[in-house]
């Protein structure tokens, strides 16, 4: 048995949240002293609490657990569900990091960008089928998990409607009607297809770019900003403005995504 002193030391919690959580009905004292009116509490108690809490449930959820409140397959149930969040906060984590990667690289090599790879040229029309979404920004961690699924479910409806794509994918993007940095995602790919009206999907002719400041880039989308910092240094150096949003051209896309071979299609004013 221990008091609240000793729970608070052993269990490495300050004494004032264990009299919170006493006070509030989730840790109930094993035995009370009739004449001190000492409180006295078992390790497993506390443990309980502890392990739930590192699980990330909230007090309430712990409450409903230990009162019995819970039954297995709700347990299960919440237990799935955390599985989830905390994936889902470790893949936002992962690709945090790859940014990170991505910036210290970029800021290595300040000053010393290489631009002898931009090359302006000419963009001819082209036809696309896409699919579109709005992403809270242009940033590439809330770009990617809006354009892979849209990417996913065009390629799902084309198979269905027999349209076969007859060139490389073509992303674009453009300033949301809501504003507050949104854009609206365009995940489109070259097709020989005409507009039908059955289509769940849109067939249009892409304009054409008059001079496009064009740069190669190799690996994995979530790497984009040393090359578009590359791209972005050149414009400034040779008095160059910007007309618009890039186009990105997916020139090789294996499975490996570290492998992508992607052109940025920078149109200029």
């Amino acid at each position: 048995m221990f008091t609240i002193g000793d729970f608070a030391r052993y269990g490495r919690v300050s004494a004032r949240m264990l009299r919170h959580y006493d006070a509030i009905g989730l840790l109930r004292p094993s035995r009370t002293d009739p004449h001190s009116g000492y409180r006295y509490y078992a390790a497993a108690q506390l443990n309980r609490i502890i392990a739930l809490k590192d699980l990330g449930f909230t007090l309430q959820q712990v409450w409903e657990i230990l009162e019995d409140r819970v039954n297995s397959d709700e347990l299960r149930g919440m237990l799935t569900l955390r599985r989830a969040e905390l994936e889902a906060a470790m893949a936002a984590a992962a690709a945090t990091l790859v940014q990170v990667e991505a910036r210290l690289r970029s800021i290595e090599s300040e000053g010393r960008m290489p631009t002898e790879d931009v090359v302006v040229k000419n963009v001819p029309t082209v036809r696309v089928a896409e699919l579109s979404a709005v992403a809270a920004t242009y940033e590439p961690q809330d770009i990617g998990p809006v354009i892979g699924p849209l990417y996913e479910e065009l390629f799902r409806r084309l198979g269905a409607a027999g349209v076969a794509p007859t060139g490389p994918g073509v992303a674009r993007y453009e300033d949301a009607p809501e504003g507050n940095g949104a854009v609206v995602v365009h995940a489109g790919v070259v097709v020989a297809a005409d507009p039908a009206p059955g289509h769940d999907f849109e067939i249009l002719d892409l304009p054409p770019i008059e001079r496009a400041a064009t740069i190669v880039h190799r690996g994995s989308m979530d790497t984009i900003m040393p090359t578009a910092q590359i791209l972005a240094r050149w414009m400034d150096t040779g008095g160059h403005r910007s007309a618009g949003y890039a186009r990105e051209v997916n020139l090789e896309c294996p499975a490996d995504k570290d492998k992508w071979v992607t052109e940025l299609q920078e149109p200029l004013a």
